[in-house]
């Protein structure tokens, strides 16, 4: 088993002949990624590292039925409307690796997944990696995912894209692998948080623990923590919140833009206590997750 993302599933890539989409579809492929069309209005008839490009998502599933997930790539401008048509031709997993979307404008893409039933992973997420079919959505990993990401029983989940093949990397090192790594994204909202992260590894045979890469701002931790003390998460959670050195700083701009301490709880020393109250094994440095993870399991 795996969360989200296995060998079947089918990508259709929106966005797919910009500049980003355009370097990261080949690498995608070359993992193992089946990735199926892309979709630029106006592009309809050309091709991008053999895959072909229709002008809306719904001519692309009537050629591809099969395709179950999407991975957005186009302007923050354009993604709520992307990202509805995606939702509205009832593809059930989306990626969105934009950055800089309106606020208001997720938010209308969060509640709009909530009626259809839809994940959406993002945004400024750098995708979705299972080393274990080798499938990945994004950039997570890079050109050579295998470098960092080998298959095993650890999941991760993080709001940091580099620091997620970073925490990867640093498990790697002592010998263990991953189930399946997603990074959440560093926005204010996240379309989908730890918490519901957390509830399918629990629910994952693969995944006998979960590294969980958290920072300043926001209270999804504290959310995370609220599971673990309801025990609806009970598997060994490795927990390393970034950014406490901020406390001791005058006030200035750090981070994702979800990065915003407006109460005690959105502090990085905050969430760490909440997250140890709850039973989390939590670390002050982030290379001690190893060993912190061996001593849990």
């Amino acid at each position: 088993m795996s969360i989200l993302i296995d060998e079947e599933t089918k990508v259709l890539v929106q966005g797919i002949t910009g500049r980003e989409a355009s370097e990261k579809v080949p690498e995608m492929i070359k993992y193992g990624t089946e990735i199926i069309a892309g979709v630029t209005p106006g592009k309809q008839g050309e091709e991008v590292a053999g895959v072909p490009v229709y002008d809306t998502v719904q001519e692309a599933l009537e050629k591809h039925s099969e395709i179950n997930a999407s991975i957005i790539y186009v302007p923050p401008f354009a993604a709520k409307d992307a990202a509805l048509e995606a939702i509205n031709n009832d593809i059930k997993l989306l990626n969105i690796i934009t950055e800089n979307i309106p606020v208001k404008d997720v938010w209308k893409i969060h509640k709009e997944a909530e009626k259809q039933n839809t994940t959406i992973i993002g945004p400024t997420s750098v995708g979705i990696i299972n080393p274990h079919t080798k499938t990945k959505l994004g950039p997570i990993g890079g050109s050579e995912p295998e470098k960092s990401y080998k298959k095993g029983c650890i999941g991760i989940v993080s709001k940091s894209g580099g620091m997620t093949t970073e925490t990867a990397h640093i498990l790697k090192q002592k010998g263990y692998g991953v189930s399946t790594a997603v990074d959440i994204g560093g926005d204010r909202i996240a379309c989908t948080t730890y918490k519901e992260i957390l509830q399918m590894f629990q629910q994952d045979s693969q995944t006998d623990a979960v590294v969980m890469y958290g920072e300043l701002g926001g209270t999804y931790e504290e959310q995370a923590a609220e599971l673990l003390k309801q025990n609806k998460f009970t598997k060994p959670l490795i927990a390393f919140i970034a950014g406490e050195f901020t406390e001791d700083l005058p006030s200035k701009q750090y981070g994702h833009a979800g990065a915003i301490i407006r109460g005690e709880k959105d502090k990085p020393s905050k969430k760490k206590q909440a997250l140890e109250k709850a039973g989390a094994h939590v670390v002050n440095l982030h290379h001690e997750i190893p060993e912190k993870l061996k001593k849990a399991l």
